[in-house]
């Protein structure tokens, strides 16, 4: 499955979170150390956003994070105080496309999954049939992720966490055993969930998100699974997504 991060704080070079630790997100994509529910490297593409007072800017390939030769160059230069960023996994018969990788964004808001729905897409189709039909022309991918984000950004009038909370059970009734580590920020707040992935939050000074550890700092949390996740700058908030 998909390695993804969130980070809010004081501005940092994206290098901080993808190459500079020893088991940055460059590091994940070839070498992940906790790949539950199948896959074992990530290399089906990889996105990085971060957010600018313009809005927030994206540089998605379809390549392996690892490969690409142009993105360390810019990473040691560009600094940022929100950023989101995932290498992915695609699940078997989904397309292998720089539309297909995290993040998803729309306005201020920048979306990743990690995980997959199950029996996909028969399992979904009457749930997406409530989307209006404007948001399935338009989705960036045929694929599991950017029907969840379609999903959140329908119900973010909700507020961000109740939109996540809200997907993430509307899924897992329509397609039990999915796994839904879902991770959104708008440049303020991160919200997350741990759904049958692993996920652990560093916090002080700033807010750091990841599917895995990027160092061995003690500080790093491990996140309960069936955890909702809210956080920012003040600190973290965790409530239980109750029973699957």
């Amino acid at each position: 499955m998909c390695r993804h991060l969130a980070y809010l704080g004081p501005p940092i070079p994206l290098s901080a979170l993808l190459y500079d630790p020893p088991h940055g997100l460059s590091h994940q994509s070839w070498a992940p150390r906790d790949m539950r529910g199948g896959g074992t490297i990530n290399a089906d593409g990889f996105g990085v956003g971060w957010h600018t007072p313009a809005g927030p800017v994206r540089y998605r390939r379809a390549t392996p994070l690892w490969s690409d030769n142009t993105l360390p160059g810019l990473a040691g230069t560009i600094a940022a105080g929100s950023v989101l960023a995932a290498v992915r996994s695609a699940t078997a018969g989904m397309p292998v496309t720089e539309f297909a990788a995290a993040p998803f964004a729309d306005g201020p808001w920048l979306f990743s999954h990690n995980g997959v729905v199950r029996g996909w897409p028969d399992s979904v189709a009457k749930l997406a049939g409530t989307l209006p039909v404007t948001d399935l022309l338009t989705l960036e991918a045929p694929t599991d992720a950017a029907l969840l984000w379609a999903l959140v950004r329908a119900r973010l009038h909700e507020g961000p966490p109740a939109a996540i909370r809200t997907t993430v059970a509307e899924v897992e009734r329509a397609a039990p055993g999915s796994r839904l580590n879902l991770l959104l920020t708008d440049g303020t707040t991160i919200v997350a969930t741990t759904a049958g992935h692993a996920l652990s939050v560093r916090h002080g000074d700033s807010v750091l998100v990841a599917s895995e550890p990027l160092d061995d700092d003690p500080a790093w949390q491990s996140v309960d699974d069936r955890s909702l996740l809210v956080a920012d700058r003040s600190g973290i908030r965790l409530t239980s997504l109750g029973d699957a």
